[in-house]
């Protein structure tokens, strides 16, 4: 059975066309035999844009929980963000789902033994991300107590003894953060809002 392929397609402006992209990503499937089961498009979208800002991306990523196809194609790494902790989470989504990448301009297939092996190097980097955080989290909570209560006034701070979360769950929103899910699915694993989640994580 061939493999059901997804395009992804995306330009920033209006003046410009995916048709390139398409055509490419055509001619790859047709040599590869892969079965294009979906396009989806995205055009005069910055890359910079959330996932809320990109229609076509939020449905191929709902569609892929779907397990609707078994890879998906774009371009090139920059088709698909710009942002590189979102960027991470969603290889980190897809590779959850087993759901495999291409990359025309980068030529990097994770079905391939070498491709398998960039999605194991993004675990190392999630787990270094995941720990810089909480180092960064550690040292704002240790500054914000050693301050004085008529600094903090000053500054504008709330008291130290009234903290909106528990440890525990800045813990659990940093840890859904690090495993891969996005800023809107962490809000939601974690019962939060998702401002609280930008909050946790930016530090």
């Amino acid at each position: 059975m061939s493999k059901r392929v997804a395009f992804y397609l995306r330009v920033s402006t209006g003046e410009q066309t995916t048709e390139n992209q398409r055509r490419e990503l055509e001619a790859v499937a047709a040599r590869s035999g892969w079965g294009v089961v979906e396009v989806y498009e995205d055009a005069g979208v910055s890359g910079a844009k959330g996932r809320d800002k990109r229609p076509a991306f939020d449905r191929l990523l709902k569609d892929a929980t779907r397990r609707r196809f078994d890879m998906v194609a774009a371009w090139s790494v920059d088709r698909l963000g710009r942002s590189m902790p979102d960027l991470v989470a969603f290889l980190h989504e897809l590779h959850s789902l087993g759901v495999d990448l291409y990359l025309h301009q980068q030529a990097l297939d994770t079905s391939t033994p070498s491709g398998r092996a960039f999605f194991q190097m993004l675990g190392i980097f999630a787990e270094f991300e995941r720990a810089m955080i909480q180092e960064r989290v550690k040292a704002g909570l240790a500054r914000a107590k050693a301050e004085p209560p008529e600094v903090r006034a000053a500054k504008g701070k709330k008291a130290i003894g009234r903290p909106r979360l528990s440890e525990e769950k800045r813990q659990e929103i940093l840890a859904a953060r690090a495993s891969g899910l996005s800023f809107r699915a962490t809000a939601k694993a974690c019962g939060v809002a998702l401002a609280t989640v930008q909050s946790v994580v930016n530090g």
